[in-house]
Formats: structure tokens, sequence, C-alpha cells
């Protein structure tokens, strides 16, 4: 047996050795904690979603990413893309993403990336459940389709970089076959007896008819010019050239798109149900539940939501009755010239700035532009509208006003705090500076980001009180917003009671009339209306009791130690949502419980106060209500 004693090695080498075991123990680490690790897998897997989704068409992408070839994206053919109808394909690739999310470990997630897969593994298992009732969806409306808002989005294609230009100027010739597969999409609603009410048609004929009238004068021709010039890269003899070419595509390629479409949605006239709601069609009642889901953001059942919605009714009356009671000349002067003094957009929305600083967290440097809808649009846009600004850059940040249809000074106040301050705005650049994945920007629901922006004008109507010379001001923009929450709370009853329990003209014109109106024409309007955008009211109001709701259950568990500031900064930090996943995160984040005992006393007392009970009930307030929804 013999032994060998080890040589002795140099200090160099040793050192050298030493040095190469530590990187590697750092490479090692670094690779397990970033490359190799569930977050790092689990975001890679997000990019690769977002990155495949936003690519799907140009106006998608462009809006999204101001410059996408940063972000490794390359830019496909310019292309509006196609309405698909194979819903084998989309609810297979939904599954594909559903079994891809489940595959990640939950526990080994960041918190922030924890959210995101509850998130994505709620849409996607609701946006697969849609199947068969895809037929039922509707991409035109006189109020929100696409007729209406392509004008807007193509006249909005900010340039970047000389690229945008020419893809704006593709995009244009890629009208007439969106359109046409626009029209394929309806032939096959009209053959399944879903095609729109003739009155509806009609009102989109009307809108499509007001965009070409005059081809000459056209409003995207002066917005591309003035972009043009703004631009600033081209010379003037480079303008002059571009400026003929859009207009020639605008004559050639826009314009008879629109005549096209016209002809063939004309075609279709008499081929669709009288207006009514979804509850008459096969499978609209399940189509219903899936806006309510995915556009909403909320799985409360019908009759809870039914219930929620008639107790927050009864609470306004009584708050009003007992108002107008003690104060009787509040009526006088809301319904008469009481206003708040005359201010530009830029003053109000400074004034806005300076009082939401107590209730709301601050945010430093933000720009925004206020612009004004061209008046060839008026009639069919909403009274205002915030475009959000791509996610790379952040701006521009640009509030669109409709001056048609704008009586009051306090509306447009209330109006830009929804849109601005610290409404769609506020909250958009707030929630951007946390820096989330991209895939947050296109998994959106509106019910969190309208419900927010309604909630917010609750605030809007206290700050109102300060610019008004009057000893009751408190008292009057009080009012004033309980008048706007009785509107949105009956109408979103009359959605239900339209769209889920089959409330036709007839039905909804005697609920009108428990609320003091009696004019048929009006009732009608409001039937059409609502039969036309179903869901729509419940974004806003019932995103608004959400938010009012969850404030409310931490108040009453947190007590003075409330802090009201904290609250919406929680509730920014966690972004656009479902409700369920909000309501999980909030109440992780402040350890506390949901007091389901005071739930249920809720849910026992609401029970008494059904819509279909609230006839009954409200017949006592009529008088005191016949001015609110004139």
């Amino acid at each position: 047996m013999s032994f060998k004693f080890p040589l002795k090695r140099k200090p160099l080498r040793i050192a050298l050795f030493l040095c190469l075991v530590l990187i590697l123990g750092i490479s090692i680490g670094y690779l397990t904690n970033h490359v190799f690790s569930e977050d790092a897998k689990f975001e890679a897997f997000t990019e690769k979603v977002f990155e495949k989704e936003v690519s799907g068409s140009t106006l998608t992408l462009h809006y999204s990413l101001a410059h996408p070839e940063k972000q490794g994206i390359q830019r496909p053919e310019p292309t509006l893309g196609t309405v698909t109808l194979n819903t084998e394909e989309t609810n297979r690739q939904c599954k594909e993403y559903e079994d891809t999310l489940r595959g990640f470990s939950y526990s080994k997630l960041s918190r922030d990336n924890q959210l995101t897969l509850d998130l994505m593994l709620l849409y996607f298992h609701t946006q697969g459940a849609l199947g068969e009732n895809q037929l039922l969806e509707e991409v035109f409306s006189p109020s929100l389709g696409i007729q209406a808002q392509l004008p807007v989005l193509l006249a909005e294609y900010a340039f970047y970089e000389d690229q945008d230009i020419a893809d704006y100027l593709k995009l244009l010739s890629g009208i007439r076959p969106y359109f046409q597969s626009l029209l394929a999409f309806e032939q096959r609603k009209s053959e399944a007896g879903c095609f729109m009410s003739d009155t509806t048609l009609q009102r989109i004929l009307d809108q499509c008819s007001s965009f070409i009238k005059n081809p000459d004068s056209n409003y995207m021709l002066e917005i591309f010019s003035q972009k043009l010039s703004d631009y600033g890269k081209f010379t003037e003899e480079e303008q002059k050239k571009l400026n003929a070419r859009h207009k020639k595509l605008l004559t050639e390629e826009v314009i008879p798109a629109y005549q096209e479409l016209m002809e063939g949605l004309s075609s279709l006239r008499g081929t669709g149900k009288s207006s009514r709601g979804l509850a008459y069609f096969d499978g609209g009642r399940q189509y219903y539940l899936y806006l309510l889901q995915s556009q909403v953001g909320t799985y409360t059942p019908v009759k809870k939501i039914e219930e929620r919605l008639s107790r927050q009714l009864m609470a306004d009356y009584k708050e009003i009755s007992l108002m107008l009671r003690e104060q009787p000349s509040l009526l006088t002067k809301l319904t008469g010239k009481t206003d708040l003094p005359a201010l530009s957009a830029d003053e109000m929305i400074a004034v806005l700035q300076e009082k939401m600083a107590e209730d709301f967290p601050s945010l430093d440097s933000v720009s925004y532009e206020i612009r004004y809808v061209h008046e060839s649009m008026e009639e069919y846009l909403s009274p205002a509208f915030y475009l959000t600004p791509p996610l790379d850059t952040g701006n521009p940040n640009v509030i669109y006003i409709n001056r048609s249809g704008q009586s009051k000074n306090l509306e447009l106040f209330t109006t830009l705090a929804h849109e601005s301050f610290p409404g769609h705005l506020y909250q958009t650049v707030f929630f951007g500076r946390q820096e989330p994945g991209d895939i947050r920007y296109l998994i959106n629901y509106s019910g969190y980001v309208e419900g927010w922006a309604t909630y917010i004008e609750s605030y809007a109507y206290q700050y109102a009180a300060s610019l008004l010379d009057d000893p009751a001001a408190a008292d009057l923009t009080r009012l004033a917003w309980l008048n706007r929450s009785v509107n949105l709370c009956i109408y979103s009853l009359l959605d239900i009671g339209i769209h889920y329990r089959g409330w036709d003209l007839e039905k909804v014109s005697g609920f009108l009339k428990t609320f003091g109106i009696q004019s048929p024409s009006a009732a009608q309007d409001i039937f059409q209306y609502i039969v036309e955008t179903p869901a729509n009211y419940l974004k806003y109001y019932w995103g608004y009791l959400n938010f009012l709701d969850l404030k409310t259950s931490l108040q009453n568990q947190l007590g003075e130690s409330f802090d009201l500031k904290e609250f919406h900064k929680m509730v920014l930090d966690i972004g656009p949502v479902s409700f369920p996943i909000l309501k999980k995160y909030i109440w992780q984040e402040t350890g506390l419980k949901r007091n389901k005992k005071n739930e249920t006393l809720l849910n026992t007392v609401s029970r008494l106060i059904t819509s279909e009970k609230l006839l009954q009930l409200c017949k006592g307030f009529r008088k005191n209500f016949r001015f609110l929804i004139a």
C-alpha cells in the first residue's frame, strides 16, 4: 500500500480556480433566479402571447406600440384584419393558452405574475366559452360600431416615423376587404335570424351617409394635411404629393368602401327581427352572461346584480326625498340657471388636479392635449373620450370633447373628471408607471375602466361645489350626483330587463312611467339605445358599485384606520382586471377577511326589493323624480 501526498499548487492558479468557482456560482444563481426561474418562463410566455395577439391588426399594433421594432416585433403587412367564424380555432387557441398557464407553478411566481396568471386564466376561459353564440355579436351599432370608430382611429393614427405614413396609406386600401368580411359575417347573422332591426340599420346607414356626403371636404383630408405638416420631415412639394395621394385613396377606396358597405347592409333589410333584446334569440341569455363576464368583468349572478342595483336605487331615492323635503329650493336651482362659472377645459382640469390631491395619490409630470370632435361626427360620438397612448411612449394623452349637446358647465366639469383627472387619463398613466407586463395592456376590462371613471364622477361633483357661489353648493352638487346615479341605475336595471328578462317596449314604458317619464318617444329612444348596446350601462354603473362596495367594506372593517388615499392606490396599482380578481388582491393586500355575515344580511334585505317589486315601492317617489330623467 502506498501513499501519495498532494502537490502544492501555486497561489496564482489557486486564486484563478477560486475566481472561476465564484463566477460559476454567481452565473448558476443568476440563471436559476432569472433565466430558468418560473417568473422568467412565465414572462417569456406572456410576451409571446402579446406579440401574437398585438400583431393581428395594424391598428391594434400601432395603438399599442409606437416603435414595435424596438420591442423585437416586426410589422406585418398593413391590414385591418378580418372577422372569422371559425369558432373551433378560437376555442382551440384559448384552450391551448389555458393549458399552458395551468402548467406554471403558482407558488413560485411573484405576486405581480400571480395576478397576471389569474387574469389570463379567467380571460381565456371566458373567451373560450363564447362558442356558437358568436353570431350574436354585433360589429355595427350607431354608437359603438366599427363604422363610427374607424374614421376616428384613422384620423388619430399618429406619425412617429416615415413607415407609419406608408402603413396608414396602405390601410386605406384595406378598408374594402375588411368591410367585405364584415358583410359576410352580417350575411351569416341574417341567415341565422340574428340580423339587426330595420330601425338600427337605418341609423347606421344615416351615419355612413353623413361621413361620405362631402368627399372634397371630408375632415380626414384636413387632419392628414395637418399631421404631415406637424411631422416636419417633408418638403412642401413632398407634402403636396402625399396629400394628393391621400385624397385619391379617400375618393377611390375609402368612400366606395363605405358605399359598398351601405349597399350590402341595405340588401339585408327586413331579414332581422324587430327591435328586441338578446333574450329573444337562441342562446341570447348565455351570450348576455358572456358580455357581463368578458366586458363588465363580473361573475355575479344576474339576480344578485338586480338586488344590489335595486338597493342602491332605493337608497338614492330616500336621500333625494329627504333633501328636497328639507330644502325644496334645491330642485328649482338644479333645474334652473344655477351652474358653474364658465371655464376653459384646461382651467377645469387644473381645478380637478388641485382638488383631487387630498383623496388620490400624486402623479407628477403628466402632459395631455384637448381636442374637439369634428362637427361631421358630433351627432354620433360620445360626449367625450380619452385616447390611450402607446405603452412604449406614454404619450400623447388626448382628450376629445364633443361640443354637441353639452348644455351646462357642471356637465363638462364632471365629464372632464371622468376622462382626465382623476379618471381615465390619470388611471391609465398611474398604472403604466408600475411598469406592468405588456400583456396587461391587451387584456382589459371595461367594467374596471369605466367603473373607475364613474366612481370618480361622485368625487367630481363634490369638487364642483367649491366653484359655486351658493350657500347650498354642497347639497346642490350632491343632488346632481344622485340624479346621475339614479339615471345610470335605472338604465342598468332596464338593460337586464330587456336582454335577460325579455322586457318589451310596453314593459319598459311601464317601468319608466314609475319614474315620471310619460313620453312614448322618450321611452322608445331609451329602449332602442339599450337594445343596440347590451351590457353597456353596466360597465359604468355596476363597475362603480363594485368600487363603492369595496371601499365601504374596508371602511367598516378598518374604522378610523381606513386611509382613502391608500385604498385608491391599491386599486390603481392592481390595474384593470375583472372584479373577482380585484377583490382577491385587495383583501390579500389588506390582510382582512370579507365580512360574509354582513353580506348575507344585505342580500337578505335586498331580496325584498327586486326589480319586479321596485315598481310598487317607487310610486310614492314619482313627484320628486319627475325631473331626473326628463
